[in-house]
């Protein structure tokens, strides 16, 4: 087994489900799998960045406002997921915890003090979590949806594409990821997954061996 430093962008959109059964589960998988891989997880925005964005609809904020708000938002969903991920930490920085618990990194201060992306809804969660790899030295990204992985039609249908490079990716323009993620992944140089939160066990077997079902973002050479 290759231990590696691995980046989870848990999607909010995991949270949506009544009673948060899927959410607890998954949450229950990456403190287990935390134990055995030292693990960096970035919270997505969830309904709290769909606040920001009905806020934007109707007062039409400036983009870095309402940029620099959807990433309180991950905050904000960053302190949901200590409450249900056993063990975990919280950080500002960029260090994984590395003493078998699950690090959760809280963006806001972070990229506020070094502005890294462009203020604008083509930078979501999924590009914050490639260029969080860069930095923090990860070998692995891995975007957690509730998807089976990315499709070329949206909505999806049929089976998700197994593997395609950082360039098929920007030509493709896949739903189900922002439009800026093919550039933070060409900066961070990081192999990245796609990968179905709603089936904890693909995440474990993503970590233990290297593959699983969902789509696999080639690294850029």
């Amino acid at each position: 087994m290759c231990v590696v430093l691995t980046v989870v962008k848990v999607g909010g959109g995991l949270a949506r489900e009544a009673g948060g059964g899927t959410l607890r589960a998954l949450c229950a998988a990456l403190a287990e799998a935390g134990e055995r891989h030292p693990l960096l997880v970035v919270p997505g925005g969830g309904a709290f960045a769909d606040a920001v964005r009905d806020h934007d609809r109707r007062f039409g904020l400036a983009p870095e406002t309402a940029h620099r708000m959807a990433i309180l938002a991950m905050d904000q969903f960053g302190w949901a997921l200590a409450e249900l991920l056993p063990g975990a930490g919280l950080r500002n920085d960029l260090a994984a915890a590395g003493d078998g618990r699950v690090a959760i990194l809280l963006p806001a201060a972070l990229l506020a003090e070094r502005e890294p992306l462009p203020a604008s809804w083509a930078v979501t969660s999924d590009s914050i979590a490639a260029w969080v790899a860069g930095p923090a030295g990860a070998a692995r990204l891995v975007l957690v949806k509730p998807v089976a992985g990315l499709h070329r039609e949206w909505p999806p249908a049929g089976e998700p594409i197994a593997e395609l490079t950082v360039d098929e990716l920007a030509a493709l323009r896949p739903g189900g990821v922002d439009a800026h993620l093919p550039d933070a992944l060409r900066a961070a140089r990081v192999e990245a997954w796609v990968v179905d939160g709603r089936s904890p066990a693909r995440v474990s077997e993503l970590l233990d061996h290297g593959h699983t079902a969902g789509t696999r973002i080639v690294a850029p050479a």
